[in-house]
Order: structure tokens, then sequence, then C-alpha cells
């Protein structure tokens, strides 16, 4: 089956541009002045003489002003044969029951980081083959851009030329310079049409096709990959079940998020984001799959080598996780879907405890070591809890935990509670970096294992009492985050009053105390 040669992803048919060599760029910036003002500008001095170079730039610009708002096709690409890329839409095409001439339908949901970043991969591996497949994104319309943002954007922009090549040649650059300039006002769905995404402005993405539609989003699609944090599932999938209730065959769901809520009557139990789409929509569990992994959105897109593990159905997780592999990003299958799940939720609670001890100690190596060891022993602990077989699980979640403690986004949460430059009265949504779901998975944890059913016994105290009593981390965050009745630095005090952190894997690894019901099994 033929495949057309690979491409550079920002390039496309037709003439480019000349190189710039000089102060070329509208919105006062020269190249060989890295991005420093130019007060030549021809936008902000229109009365001075433009050079040839400039007049034919600028009037491309203003030649495609009218046209910069408008939508583009599906697929900027030209198809890569890397993997046999058309060979796997076709696979997947055979397994859904795909007819001749109707295109497999792709949807994302949610466009943070690494949902706009995973939709993106997609569109630069598949969205060439225009006719065979469809990969478009949703997100919520009107969230502006800041003054101090677009400005940021634009000098992102002028720094990669590959990327400010691209935005003339689709007419789109033009708005970026009105931006910066304070003549219009830039939204999210706009810019991520053109591969930036709000929460990651510093990492330009390939072009997307964007919808702010829900129902327009979803509607008929075959895959929608739930790319929202675990806090807004619940909802927009509620939302999405309406327009789906005259579907005859149910879509494939593939969920990015990590964190869990809680249920507390009858029994305690983890309610996990793939368990909560099941409950809005009706789809059947064995269509819904969850992918997770020692994975930092923006490295990924760079082609950073990653992996990442698929679990659920049989079914689907073996054709999903060829069809998701990418020379850079390895995708492994595993059955055991929900723990993975809960695990993907627990290393974002102790990640941000990383981030304050990080900072409360001028980033000591010894320190952070010291803490590393007693949040793995609770952790360790926990996950004895919600499996029989906790030894599998040991190196993706220390592997998923130890990535997410040097570069995450909650970890740096914690850094900046810890430094005072954010505050727990200020919510868990932070501009510029979306929801930092640890922080709910904090309340979600201890809420869990603050239940008296569980009870496990005390090592000192040779007592019953609850789970929770044996974390003081775990405790201390709840404390910091959710009460807020102690501050950052009771973070430092929990780690010299707790005991050897090997007494507590021993106590896990001696008792049995898995409790399956905290996952819904019987």
């Amino acid at each position: 089956m033929h495949s057309a040669a690979r491409r550079d992803p920002s390039e496309t048919q037709g003439t480019l541009f000349p190189k710039p060599t000089g102060p070329v760029i509208p919105g006062g910036f020269s190249q060989k002045s890295n991005l420093s003002p130019n007060p030549h500008s021809p936008v902000e001095n229109p009365s001075k003489p433009r050079s040839e170079t400039e007049r034919r730039m600028v009037g491309s610009f203003e030649n495609c002003k009218n046209n910069s708002e408008s939508g583009h096709s599906n697929g900027t690409h030209q198809p890569s044969s890397i993997g046999g890329a058309e060979e796997k839409i076709d696979e997947l095409r055979r397994l859904l029951g795909k007819a001749e001439g109707d295109p497999l339908k792709i949807a994302g949901v949610g466009a943070g980081a690494w949902g706009s970043v995973f939709i993106a991969l997609l569109q630069e591996a598949y969205g060439g083959f225009r006719d065979k497949i469809q990969i478009r994104i949703w997100r919520r319309p009107g969230r502006s851009l800041d003054r101090s943002t677009a400005e940021h954007l634009f000098e992102v922009i002028n720094a990669r030329e590959d990327v400010l090549r691209r935005l003339i040649r689709r007419c789109a650059y033009l708005k970026y310079v009105e931006g910066r300039l304070g003549d219009r006002i830039l939204f999210a769905d706009e810019i991520l049409k053109d591969g930036f995404c709000l929460n990651m402005v510093d990492t330009p993405l390939c072009p997307m096709k964007v919808v702010t539609n829900l129902q327009e989003a979803v509607w008929d699609a075959d895959v929608v990959v739930n790319g929202l944090p675990s806090t807004e599932t619940k909802v927009v999938f509620q939302e999405i079940s309406r327009y789906w209730k005259e579907r005859i065959t149910m879509p494939i769901i593939l969920s990015l998020a990590k964190g869990i809520e809680t249920e507390l009557v009858p029994t305690p139990r983890i309610i996990t984001p793939t368990q909560m789409i099941n409950r809005a929509t009706g789809v059947p569990m064995e269509n819904i799959l969850y992918l997770g992994g020692p994975n930092i959105a923006s490295e990924i897109y760079n082609k950073e080598y990653a992996n990442a593990r698929i679990c659920g159905a049989e079914k689907w997780r073996k054709p999903l996780a060829r069809f998701l592999r990418q020379p850079h990003f390895i995708v492994w299958d595993n059955s055991d879907l929900v723990t993975h799940e809960v695990m993907g939720g627990l290393k974002n609670v102790y990640a941000i405890g990383a981030g304050m001890v990080a900072a409360l100690t001028n980033e000591s190596a010894t320190s952070k070591s010291v803490y590393f060891a007693h949040c793995t022993s609770e952790m360790i602990f926990i996950t004895h809890l919600l499996t029989e077989q906790p030894e599998k699980l040991a190196g993706p979640l220390l592997a998923d935990t130890y990535v997410t403690l040097l570069k995450g986004r909650n970890a740096w949460y914690g850094q900046m509670l810890a430094k005072g430059e954010l505050s727990p009265d200020m919510g868990d949504s932070i501009k510029g970096k979306g929801t930092i779901q640890g922080v709910s998975a904090v309340g979600a944890f201890y809420e869990l294992l603050s239940q008296s059913s569980l009870n496990v016994i005390h090592p000192e105290e040779k007592k019953p009492v609850a789970p929770v009593e044996v974390c003081p981390i775990l405790k201390t965050l709840y404390k910091i985050l959710i009460t807020r009745e102690c501050t950052s630095p009771e973070i430092l005090q929990a780690l010299r009053d707790v005991s050897d952190p090997r007494d507590l894997i021993e106590i896990a690894q001696s008792q049995t105390y898995f409790r399956p019901s905290l996952l819904g099994q019987p």
C-alpha cells in the first residue's frame, strides 16, 4: 500500500516567503536583533517607506487579513510513512466496521497541555490521510489571552522561524501582531487552531481543527479522547451523553485523566475517570480505556523518547496500542485498568509535597531524597490496599512519580506555595498551567483512607486505626491544601516526625491489606 514520503510538518506546497534578513517582521522585531524592539517597524511607522522585501511580506499579511480567522481543513501535513501509518488507520477502520468513504473520526475533548499534545501527535502522524481519517479537538470558547500572554506568544512565534513562516503562509500572522500591540483580543480556541495551547505557549504544536460546539465535536466520533481534568470529566460527559442517545454503535473512549473521586456510602470506594464516563454515558467499560505513563507533554511533542501504557479490554487496547505507537512514543498494553488509573492520581498527591520540600530546602538533594523515601513508602502501603499484586505496579508507579516530581505541574505548584507566590485560597486552576489535579486527589485519598471500616493495625500503638493514620505526609498535605490549618513548612516537620520508611513497607508486606471493595470489586 502506497504512502507518500514524510515531509517536515511545517512545510506545505507553494512558494516560501524569502527568509527575513533584517527588520522585516511586523510588530517591531528583527531576526538579527534577537527580538529587540525595532523602532522602524512598518506596522508602528506606516509612513516610513518599505523595502521590497517588506512590501512583499507585509502586503501578503494585509491581503490575507480577512482570511486569518477562517478554519482549515483537517490535516496540514503530508502523510507519514513511518510505522505504516496508512496500514494502522486501515486496521482500526476494519475493527470499527467503517464503510469505504466513511472516514475514521477522532475527537479530543479538552485542550489542556497533554490533551492538546496528544491530538497534535495524531494529527502529525495521520492527518495527511484526509479521505480516511478526520481529527478534531474541542475546547470551550470565550477564554481570552491577557496582554502579557499575547506579548509572550508573539516572542515565541518570532523566535521560531518554522512557526513564523507557517503562520505567514496560513495568513494567520497579523492577528498576533495586533494581539501584541493590544489592538486585538486573542482567544484560546483561536490560537489553538494555529497550534498554540494556552497552557504551554512555549511549545508550538501543529495546526489543528478546533471545534467549540461540544455536540459538533463528539456526536459522530468513533474515538473520543478525554483530555479533561478528572474534576471536569463527569459533568462534560453527562452533557455528551445527551448527544449519543440515538447512536446505534458506541464509540471507543480513551481517557488521559489522572485523578480520582471518592464515594463513601454504602461502602468507601474510589471512582476513577473511566468509571465516571461509564456512569455518565452508558458506554460499556470494554469500550473505555486509560492511557498513562511517565510523560511530560511538551517533551513528548518535541520527540523526546517516552513510553506509556494503555489499559483496558483486550479487544481495543492492543489495536489502539499499535495505532498510537510512534518511533519516539512507545505504547504498551495492560489489562489492569482501574489500578493503573488510581496510581496515576496517587503520584500527583505526593508530587505537591515534593515541590514544597524542594523550595523550602533550596533544592537540597539530600532533603529531596529523604522525602522521596518517605513518600514512596506511603505509596507502597496504599498500593497494598488497592491490589493483590502491588509489585507489578512498582516500575510504572515509581517512573511516573519520578518524572512528576522532577518537572510536573503538581511539583511546580508545591514550589509556588512554599515560596509564597501562590496560595491554596487561589484554587487549583492556575493561569498558564491548567488544573492542578493533585489538590483534589489529596482530598479524595484522605477521605477514603480515613474510614474506620478500612482499619489497619498501627505499627507502634498496636491498635486498629484508619489507614491515613500511618500516612503522615498525606495527613499533612490535607491540612495544608484542604483544611488550610497548616502552612507549607509543616511538611518538613512531618518528615522529622516519621519513623523509618522501611517499617511501613514491612507492615504492608507482612499483612493482607488488600481491600477490593475500594475499587468497586466484590
